[in-house]
This record gives C-alpha cells, structure tokens and sequence, in this order.
C-alpha cells in the first residue's frame, strides 16, 4: 500500500482543497484502489502465461519405514483453487504460496476452459475434479476458494450438485452471488448472460437449500467495480451458513493477491465459526 500512496502523493493536496472532506475520502480511496489494480493488472498479464497449462499434481508422499519419525501434519482437508472468467490459475499465485506455507495443507489450482459457455458443465466438471482429489489425497472433503465467476461455478457445484458432501468451506472473492449488472455489452457472452440478475441461474441458486453442509465465507469490498451493485457478491440466502465480509480499500483484482485478504481466508478455513473474527469487516487500505 505504500506505492499507492507515494504515487498519489502530488494529487492528495489537490484533493484535499477542492472536494468536500466526505468526498475527498471516497476519492481518494478509489484513486489508491484504482492504482493498486492497475499494478496488479500489469503483474497479472506477465504472469498470465505461466497458468495456461494445468498444474502438475503433486505425488502422494510414501509411507515412513517403521520407526522414522515422521512431523506432523495438520488434519486439514486439501483447499482447491478456482479462478474467475476469462483468467487462469496463475492469479493465485501469492495466495497459495501463503496457504501452503501458513496452513500447512495441500493446495491445488484448477483451470477451465476460457471458453466455458455455461456454468452447470463447469460446475459439473469441478464435481469430477473434486472427487479425483479425494482419492488421490485420501481426504473426504476439501475447502474451495473462488475468485468471481471461479466462486459462482463452485456455489453451484455446492447447492445443485451435491457438492455439499465434500466441501467444507467455500470461500468466495468477489463473486456475484446475485448477478450483477456492469458492462451490458459483454452479454454477447453467454456464460455472462448466466452472471445477470434474473438469469436461470442466479434464479436456481436463489431457490431452498435446506441442510446444505457447506459454511460459505464471501469477502466483497465497496470498492469492487465488477459487481454492480457491490452487495450482490454477499450471500444472502436463507438455508445457507454464511458469513460476509466487507473490505475496504481494494478492488475486484486486487481480492485474490492482498496478504491482508489472504490472512481473512486462512482465517476463514482455520475455524470453525470464522464469524468469531472476521465478520467484522476487513479494512486493507
């Protein structure tokens, strides 16, 4: 956050002197945001090319000969990675770096295709990668965190498709649980038809839920110019057990990659009432 603040250090005078002091704070809040995405943006499109090829699965460690001593290991299920549209597994890598070496549990990104036109057969196929993950790692249940449409695919996955039995936690980022309404124009799209208020599925994942398992987690900051209105990425759903977070000082871009954010989310998979901490709201800038 200090090279936000140097940068628009020669304009904080100017914005200072002319808007009222109400007006001033927003303004100067969205030109720090709007810095701090564009910086990330840039990061983003060298790294993009580095997430285009899936992610190599790690091999299950072998057993210890008998009497090795073996350190041990947290008794946390595997957390499973899932980007948003048009982008790949690379937006996650500060964060994983962070659960891997904070949480101690496996961590695995998955990419789908950009040219994914509909989020049930994502979803679909998210519930076949989960399953595979399961056998492989042993566990019963996985934690998913979902950036925007990536946490969209996986409520689905959740609510419609039974993946309530092996997801434990789903954290979302940004994501329209609601629909939003910004960019008409990208409705040539269809799989952003599916992300507008109203659609056959934002309709579906407004219908009950009753005794759903998973603990859903929902960080969506005031400042998130992708989702229109900036409340439609809380959950707002009777049947489920979730817990929104408000952030303040950093956009769509920026939830994924923020340490702050991702001390939230290792919050959020660590407890088992994450509210107890979090709920709050979560100040970055």
């Amino acid at each position: 956050m200090k090279v936000t603040e140097v940068l628009l250090e020669p304009f904080l005078p100017f914005c200072r002197r002319f808007l009222p002091s109400r007006l001033a704070g927003l303004s100067l809040a969205l030109l720090k945001s709007t810095a701090l995405e564009a910086a990330i943006l840039a990061g983003h499109l060298l790294l993009y090319p580095t997430g285009l090829t899936p992610e190599r699965r790690p091999a299950v460690p072998p057993a210890e000969p008998d009497g090795t001593a073996r350190l041990p290991v947290r008794a946390a299920p595997p957390v499973v990675l899932l980007h948003g549209f048009i982008d790949n597994r690379s937006v996650f890598v500060l964060l994983r770096r962070t659960l891997a070496q904070h949480g101690g549990q496996r961590v695995e990104s998955l990419n789908y295709s950009p040219l994914t036109c509909d989020i049930r057969t994502a979803a679909e196929l998210l519930g076949r990668h989960v399953e595979e993950i399961c056998e492989r790692t042993g566990s019963g249940r996985v934690d998913i965190v979902g950036h925007s449409l990536g946490g969209l695919i996986a409520r689905y996955y959740v609510q419609r498709l039974g993946g309530d039995l092996r997801v434990r936690t789903l954290v979302t980022l940004g994501t329209p649980h609601s629909g939003t309404r910004v960019a008409p124009l990208a409705d040539a799209h269809p799989i952003v038809r599916q992300m507008r208020p109203g659609s056959p599925v934002i309709e579906e994942l407004a219908r009950p839920a009753p005794g759903c398992r998973t603990r859903f987690v929902s960080f969506w900051s005031e400042l998130d110019s992708l989702m229109e209105p900036v409340e439609t990425a809380r959950v707002d759903h009777p049947d489920l057990l979730a817990t929104n977070v408000r952030v303040t000082g950093v956009g769509h871009l920026a939830l994924p990659v923020h340490p702050a954010i991702a001390t939230g989310i290792r919050q959020a998979l660590d407890e088992t009432h994450p509210e107890e901490r979090i709920a709050g709201g979560l100040t970055v800038a």
